[in-house]
């Protein structure tokens, strides 16, 4: 049975209360009548026994008595309670002493250190909570230490190509053909998409990513990307669409989803040399799935859980070399998220892997 923490709080100041009422009691009564016999005693020893004088020595006695059993009670009593507040109130207050000591470490930039577990449940579950935080902060920051050297190599290697050209330009050792223009144009393309998704990633972190959702058919803007990439297709690669024409309208920013469609598009067509690219919609009330499948390399099972992380990428010579920054997956997840979809992947090794999104249908 699971017990709440302000419960627990106060079960623990009732024990100490009890700790110190209980001391109090039990030393009232070993002590007091102990002291009171030796008054009694005292005053058989006195030559007067009259009743006025007895019943005076009776209540003096009774008097002394009580008042150092209460003496000798309330420092008992407050003693016990004292110390049994002290170790619960260390035992509560030393993993939030040694979580504040993790965090500094945290800030110094040593993401090592853990929490240890404890035995009150509500500091075993914010420990766990805690180990889990700091795991996922070391994740990223090595993923975004890797995204730097990634993008600082693919940032550098169009500026070397784009500064030899113009140098050999600017010397006269190259003559100024629309083959080299078309060359520098293509280099400047690249540099354009890197910087492109920087941003389009900071302002998804930032929580600046918006949209403006109007009623769209879907169908005509697959129809439209299927038509604009087919032309630039290799001869060994093909693009398939099956849209319904019936399909109901969707409530959706028409740029936001001809990104997220042009992400999982791209991704199918840099990492598929042949065979077939097939996309596919239907209704699921109350929504619309689109679903992108490729025949390309796939994706490893113990990378999937991975796919849509920020600074993540499988395979980095493989991504390096075809061009691929590692962060459209990561946008794509939010602009999905945005429309209030969600959007999920299967994927075989070797096989091919299909993503899978979905957006509200129209109201």
């Amino acid at each position: 049975m699971k017990v709440d923490v302000k419960i627990r709080l106060f079960l623990s100041h009732l024990l100490v209360m009890l700790v110190g009422l209980g001391s109090f009691i039990l030393i009232s009564k070993i002590y007091s009548p102990r002291q009171f016999v030796i008054q009694l005693e005292q005053m058989e020893s006195t030559e007067f026994f009259s009743v006025r004088s007895v019943k005076t020595y009776i209540v003096k006695g009774f008097e002394i008595t009580w008042n150092r059993s209460t003496f000798w009670s309330v420092i008992s009593g407050a003693s016990a309670a004292v110390i049994l507040s002290y170790w619960l109130s260390r035992r509560i207050t030393l993993p939030l002493r040694r979580m504040r000591q993790i965090t500094q470490r945290f800030a110094a930039g040593d993401f090592d250190e853990r929490m240890p577990m404890s035995e009150i449940p509500e500091f075993y579950q914010l420990s766990l909570s805690f180990n889990r935080m700091a795991d996922s902060i070391r994740e990223i920051e090595h993923r975004r230490r890797e995204l730097i050297s990634d993008m600082t190599h693919e940032l550098r290697t169009p500026l070397t190509v784009m500064r030899g050209y113009l140098e050999e330009l600017a010397d006269g050792r190259l003559d100024p053909t629309p083959e080299t223009y078309d060359k520098l144009a293509r280099e400047t393309r690249r540099l354009e998409r890197l910087v492109n998704d920087l941003q389009e990633l900071s302002k998804a972190e930032a929580g600046y990513l918006t949209i403006d959702p109007k009623p769209l058919c879907l169908c005509s803007l697959l129809e439209g990307l299927i038509t604009r990439l087919s032309e630039q297709l290799i001869d060994e690669l093909t693009l398939s669409l099956d849209c319904p024409a019936d399909l109901p309208r969707v409530f959706g920013d028409y740029d936001r989803i001809e990104q997220v469609l042009m992400n999982l598009l791209g991704n199918a067509v840099r990492y598929s040399d042949s065979g077939t690219i097939a996309v596919k919609a239907w209704c699921d009330d109350p929504y619309i799935w689109t679903a992108v499948s490729d025949t390309g390399i796939g994706i490893a099972p113990e990378d999937l859980p991975y796919v849509f992380d920020r600074f993540w990428r499988a395979e980095r010579s493989r991504s390096r070399h075809s061009g691929g920054t590692g962060i459209g997956l990561a946008i794509t997840r939010r602009l999905v998220e945005l429309h209030g979809g969600t959007i999920r992947v299967d994927s075989q090794l070797g096989q091919g892997s299909t993503f899978y999104f979905s957006l509200p249908m129209l109201p």
